[in-house]
C-alpha cells in the first residue's frame, strides 16, 4: 500500500511540473521571478546581464558541463520548489535545460525564448557583469 501511495505521489508531482516558454519582458522582471543566466562569463562580459538575473554557468566555452555542480549552485541560489526562469544567448541551451529540469526533477521552469539577444533588442534593463 505504501508503494502504491508513493508511486501516486511521484506521478502527481510530475504532472504538475511544467516548462513555460516566453520571451523576456518587463512584466517578467516585475514579477520578481528568479532568472538564472546559464551563459559563460565571457558572454556575460560581452553583453551584460538582464537586471536581477543570477549568473550560474552551465556549459563552458568548450561545451563541457558539470550538471552536478550546476544543480548544487542552482539549488543554493533559487527556491526550486517555485517557478524560476532560465536564460542564455538565444534560447537554445535553455530549451534543452528547461525540459530536463522539468521532466527529470519536476521543476517549474520558464524558458526565456530568444534569450538575452531579445532582451537587448527590447531595451530591457541590462547591467554589466561583475565577478
Amino acid at each position: 500500500m505504501k508503494k502504491i501511495l508513493l508511486s501516486f505521489l511521484v506521478l502527481t508531482v510530475s504532472l504538475f511540473a511544467t516548462v513555460t516558454n516566453q520571451r523576456a519582458s518587463q512584466e517578467l522582471l516585475d514579477s520578481k521571478t528568479p532568472i538564472v543566466d546559464i551563459r559563460t562569463p565571457e558572454e556575460w562580459k560581452e553583453t551584460g546581464l538582464l537586471k536581477g538575473s543570477i549568473p550560474i554557468m552551465l556549459f563552458d566555452e568548450k561545451g563541457n558541463y558539470d550538471l552536478k555542480v550546476f544543480l548544487e549552485k542552482l539549488n543554493k541560489a533559487v527556491d526550486t520548489s517555485k517557478a524560476f526562469a532560465v536564460i542564455c544567448r538565444t534560447g537554445s541551451r535553455t530549451k534543452v535545460l528547461s525540459t530536463y529540469l522539468s521532466k527529470k526533477l519536476n521543476y517549474n521552469v520558464i524558458n526565456i525564448q530568444n534569450g538575452i539577444t531579445y532582451a537587448i533588442y527590447m531595451k530591457l534593463p541590462i547591467i554589466p557583469y561583475k565577478k
